[in-house]
């Protein structure tokens, strides 16, 4: 029996994206079960690269097949979801939902900026910015979007912020490393001002050339609201 039927048929039947570290731990668990068959014992440890080559010739296998349905992988989980034209009759089937009003754009451009620099503290998105980031980011914390993930080694030891697997599924994105331009950014040189004195001479700041995400991060912002909701895409039944 092959992988990635076996992969298809838990997917099908997940009601949450299920990711590669999860299914391991189902191969694991299925291989020690008292009725478990040589092929569940020979998948007790499956590398994460075989589980996630099968998955993404599945998913090559499904666009071939041009379905009602497709495979994707957002924030690191693997799910069946409907394809966006078939909409009109799932909302019927599932309801409408409420979608959260778009992001403002002010709360792009913060996002942008803890995006490519995280983890990092809110005074250093203040200096990027040039205004105060208080309101904006109580937002996106609400939002989910972003969360401390840490202290600074500095003095006063202030938070730390960072973005969250939502962030990555609100934007479609696989993970950070699918951020648009992303190394093209990362390679910028920063001229760091002189430290004050209260501050540590080594904390980072973060560079205004990464506000051009900006408008990228602004597009998939609105394709997220247009498209249909997570709740809307439903499994279809194999």
């Amino acid at each position: 029996m092959e992988l990635k039927f076996i992969l298809e048929s838990l997917l099908f039947s997940a009601q949450k994206p299920v990711s590669v570290k999860e299914l391991r731990d189902i191969f694991a668990a299925a291989a020690i079960a008292e009725d478990a068959d040589e092929t569940a014992k020979s998948l007790k440890k499956v590398k994460d690269d075989d589980v996630t080559a099968a998955l993404e010739e599945l998913a090559r296998e499904h666009e071939t097949a041009a379905r009602s349905y497709r495979l994707v992988c957002v924030a690191g989980a693997w799910q069946f979801v409907t394809q966006p034209e078939f909409s009109p009759w799932l909302r019927v089937l599932v309801g409408e939902k409420v979608r959260p009003s778009r992001l403002s754009q002010a709360a792009l451009e913060t996002l942008a900026i803890i995006s490519y620099r995280q983890p990092v503290t809110r005074a250093e998105v203040e200096q990027v910015r040039g205004v105060n980031v208080d309101g904006t980011m109580q937002t996106l914390l609400e939002r989910g979007l972003v969360e401390q993930s840490g202290r600074a080694e500095v003095v006063g030891r202030p938070a730390l912020y960072s973005t969250t697997p939502l962030f990555l599924e609100y934007f479609g994105l696989r993970g950070l490393e699918d951020l648009p331009a992303a190394d093209e950014l990362r390679r910028i040189k920063i001229e760091r001002p002189p430290a004050p004195v209260t501050t540590d001479a080594g904390l980072a700041t973060a560079a205004p050339e990464q506000l051009q995400l900006n408008e990228e991060l602004k597009m998939k912002n609105e394709e997220a609201s247009a498209a249909p909701l997570p709740g809307n895409s439903t499994s279809p039944t194999p």
